[in-house]
């Protein structure tokens, strides 16, 4: 009897065993048909994780330029030596233009890159807002960017009238002086139907619609306005088309525009994102996408260029937008150009550019050197982002298989240059670390707080052998030159001088890494 129940006993544990056996072969095989149908993508991040301190730390200290270039009546600055500043800008016109950021290192108030500086602050927050919250910084950016906006909102004072320029570069680059104390004249440049810009109206619509975004579930009333000029800019840059650099040959000098087409495929982007109105869809896949999108042929993102911008943007809609717009051949179009911007990129692909240094940073002009690694990385962000949350497991480059945590790898090492990790073991954000440039090219930082000077007589803090009395913390520099060396001079402009649209890019790179998270699928 006792023999008996034994026997019975093994015969049910083999039984048991065979059928986990049989489970657990079921099981592998579900997981591989899993694998095989996603491509063996990568696991979507959920909420953003742990918070990687330095980027934390630099996304912190970035943000702080802003409040640096800030014209105007200033509100809770946190900006010991800036105060309020061309009070009177727009008077004349009888618009109130006081708003707004300084260009760079000057009192300029360039309407082109100020609103490209808008646009891209406006994409890092959509795409990273909640990253940016993890680490306090996302009401710091609404703020700055609502500066800006309010700005370019009293610029369009008529459906087709913008103002683009606030100041005479050449008048005030013949003075150096703190901007609460300039005497320079402020005069009004403007475009409209008989002096048309269309690279300018369309960035500003751009940037109002992309904001309009930022602002909808937390002031509808803001948001609806915004969106309102954007259409009307759009229409306005659409309907009168002219380059802004042959209508103002003047401003050839500091801000020349290469081309319109690019601006216009951008704003109509950002109008089809900010409303789902199938006509700016239609817009950048029409006969406009054939005149004006150089499908396959790689570009350097940039105030002047926005086509890579523009790739990577309507590869969001074929990543996540409804099967009969996402299938679409012409959208394809922009995703396999954006892919090629990103091949570009890669050091181990087949195409890989090889304009970088030795130390493996991108380098494509001797002047403000970091605009172009810094938007690249930023764009690198969003693509392997974007192939994470939609469980894209690779692209090609040239047969060469890559994934999201290539291009992630990629914008890192260009992040981490700029922050120390270079031959020089210096950080390009001033502020930040603990060696950094210390003679910025910047009148406001470069002249003491207390100090009474006029129009010439503060060249001599140009000229001085000290230090900037003044950290102009946060500002992202020009640059190394391409043999990877920095020349620490207040009159090396080409190298030591920052600018607002700096700030933007190493923002929105900045904002990608400090954590990890899935993007949106919608900015709606």
């Amino acid at each position: 009897m006792g023999k008996k129940s034994k026997g019975g006993c093994l015969g049910w544990i083999i039984v048991l065993i065979v059928a986990a056996a049989v489970g657990f072969g079921i099981f592998v095989l579900v997981k591989k048909k899993q694998q095989s149908s996603n491509g063996g993508a990568a696991p979507v991040p959920g909420p953003p994780g742990a918070v990687t301190k330095k980027y934390a730390e630099a996304l912190k200290t970035a943000m702080q330029f802003l409040e640096v270039q800030k014209s105007g009546k200033l509100e809770d600055n946190t900006i010991t030596w800036r105060g309020d500043s061309a009070l009177k800008d727009g008077k004349q016109a009888k618009i109130d233009l006081s708003k707004g950021m300084y260009d760079a290192g000057d009192h300029m108030k360039f309407g082109f890159p100020m609103a490209f500086t808008a646009t891209v602050l406006s994409w890092a927050i959509l795409e990273y807002g909640d990253q940016m919250q993890v680490v306090n910084q996302l009401e710091p950016a609404q703020n700055s960017l609502k500066w800006i906006t309010d700005y370019l909102v009293n610029a369009h004072p008529s459906p087709n009238v913008l103002y683009i320029q606030v100041g005479d570069p050449v008048a005030d680059h013949k003075c150096w002086d703190r901007p609460e104390d300039m005497t320079e004249p402020r005069p009004l440049t403007q475009v409209n139907i008989s002096a048309p810009g269309t690279e300018v109206a369309a960035e500003t619509a751009a940037a109002l619609a992309s904001a309009s975004l930022v602002f909808k579930s937390s002031d509808s009333k803001y948001s609806d306005s915004l969106l309102k000029h954007a259409k009307e800019l759009f229409t306005f840059a659409d309907k009168y088309q002219g380059s802004y650099s042959v209508s103002i040959p003047e401003v050839q000098t500091y801000y020349n525009s290469t081309g319109y087409g690019d601006e216009l495929l951008w704003a109509a982007s950002w109008l089809y994102h900010a409303t789902q109105d199938k006509t700016y869809y239609d817009y950048v896949t029409g006969k406009n996408g054939d005149d004006f999108a150089d499908w396959g042929s790689p570009t350097w993102f940039s105030w002047d260029n926005k086509l890579a911008g523009t790739q990577v943007l309507l590869s969001r809609v074929s990543f996540f937008g409804s099967k009969d717009i996402s299938n679409s051949q012409i959208l394809q179009k922009y995703r396999e150009s954006a892919e090629a911007v990103m091949c570009g990129l890669l050091p181990k692909s087949p195409t890989a550019t090889a304009s970088r240094t030795d130390g493996g940073l991108i380098w494509v002009s001797e002047w403000n050197a970091l605009q172009h690694p810094v938007a690249s990385a930023f764009l690198a962000v969003l693509y392997s982002d974007y192939m994470l949350s939609s469980r894209t497991a690779a692209f090609s480059c040239s047969g060469r298989s890559f994934r999201p945590s290539d291009l992630r790898k990629f914008a890192t090492s260009q992040a981490d240059y700029v922050l120390g990790n270079n031959p020089m073991s210096m950080s390009f954000l001033v502020g930040y670390g603990d060696k950094y440039p210390q003679y910025v090219h910047h009148r406001g930082a470069s002249i003491p707080a207390d100090a009474t000077t006029g129009c010439k007589d503060g060249f001599k803090w140009l000229d001085s052998t000290e230090p900037n009395p003044n950290v102009a913390v946060g500002a992202l520099v020009g640059g190394p030159f391409l043999n990877e060396t920095y020349i620490d001079s207040r009159n090396n402009s080409m190298q030591a001088e920052p600018s607002t649209y700096n700030s933007a890019v190493i923002i929105g790179l900045l904002s990608g890494l400090v954590t990890t998270s899935s993007v949106v699928q919608s900015f709606t």
